[in-house]
């Protein structure tokens, strides 16, 4: 008898192939290594991030004050005044990019991002309601949710079917972004100053003084979220197909469309609960990871990384470039990411390719 010839994708020149109990794993070279780099960048931003400030540590000295080593002050700026806003911002923009990568997906459009189709906006309107009491007593975070679930049924209503292939979904979502925030800003001018006040950090997107239990709940969902998104980095790449080809490649279109939809919005859900609607993360993540990983799939771990690198520089960069005034971090990605954005709105071979 002639024996079985092995598959020819397991010869791929640029993969790595993995062998366990049986068990063989072919995994991407290139997108291996851009991990491996974005995961070191992130850890050097977040030292970064707890050691700059009115008392500066230098990158040994946050490493001992990790541990519970080194000068007792040391330990008390890092755990107790800047641990909480670095991890904070790793998880929202992390959450952000993921969400803005799975929705990319799922309406194969590259401008469909939570904050652009007001995901962000409707998140916003229902937390700024809660803080300003108009008759609702649920937590920020749960309203966030609430408002992110209420935009996309909202929207996909609206758009239709083949309007989410399009432009036609993007125009909707602008239009539900819209009422969202002038919902938001008609709550800010009926209350008094103080609760203005107090509602309007959610308006702009801030990491600063954020409730811990919003973070602890932001970083539970974005474990399960991630886990998941990678169990279907399969069936999104599918996605990217026509509906037929997809199906006959073995896709189950509506589960995983399903499964898509509940995770994008209950990321953005629980990042706006914590941060506020931090602009146009989403859009950069995702195109930063397929800028570095050059592949056509869908680079679900890359967009959560890149997206937890841009958010703690942008972060940083706002509490250091005008200091001792903050600029909150909505700010500093919107100025950012702002440009880019218009470029791609103008640039007709990204046209052509959304």
């Amino acid at each position: 008898m002639n024996p079985v010839s092995p598959s020819p994708a397991l010869h791929l020149p640029h993969h790595w192939r993995l062998r366990w109990r049986g068990v063989s794993l072919l995994l991407p070279r290139r997108a291996l290594v851009v991990n491996l780099l974005l995961t070191l960048a992130l850890l050097a931003v977040a030292i970064l991030a707890l050691g700059l400030g009115s008392v500066s540590l230098g990158p040994a000295e946050v490493w001992r004050a990790l541990w519970g080593e080194g000068p007792a002050m040391h330990q008390l700026v890092v755990h107790q005044l800047r641990l909480h806003r670095v991890l904070a911002g790793m998880a929202t923009g992390a959450a952000f990019a993921l969400s803005g990568c799975l929705m990319q997906t799922l309406a194969r459009n590259r401008l469909a991002t939570p904050g652009i189709i007001g995901i962000d906006n409707a998140a916003t309107a229902f937390a700024v309601a809660s803080v300003v009491g108009v008759g609702l007593s649920l937590a920020p975070s749960a309203m966030a949710l609430a408002g992110a679930v209420t935009a996309t049924v909202l929207v996909f209503g609206l758009a239709g079917g083949s309007g989410t292939r399009g432009y036609r979904f993007i125009i909707v979502g602008l239009g539900v972004g819209a009422i969202a925030g002038a919902l938001t800003q008609l709550m800010l001018s009926r209350v008094p100053i103080d609760q203005a006040n107090a509602a309007f950090p959610w308006t702009v997107g801030s990491l600063n003084a954020r409730s811990p239990q919003a973070t602890a709940l932001l970083g539970l969902g974005l474990a399960l979220g991630l886990g998941w998104a990678l169990r279907l980095v399969r069936a999104l790449q599918l996605l990217q197909f026509a509906d037929p080809v997809a199906i006959g490649l073995g896709a189950r279109l509506r589960r995983v469309r399903a499964l898509c939809l509940l995770l994008s919005v209950s990321l953005t859900g629980l990042a706006v609960a914590v941060a506020g609607p931090v602009g146009l993360v989403a859009l950069l993540g995702p195109e930063i990871a397929r800028m570095l990983c050059r592949h056509r799939g869908v680079p679900v771990l890359a967009s959560a990384l890149a997206g937890a690198l841009l958010m703690l520089l942008a972060d940083l960069a706002g509490r250091r470039l005008l200091a001792p005034m903050e600029i909150p971090v909505g700010i500093v990605t919107a100025v950012v990411g702002s440009p880019y954005l218009l470029w791609m709105l103008l640039n007709p071979s990204f046209r052509s390719r959304s």
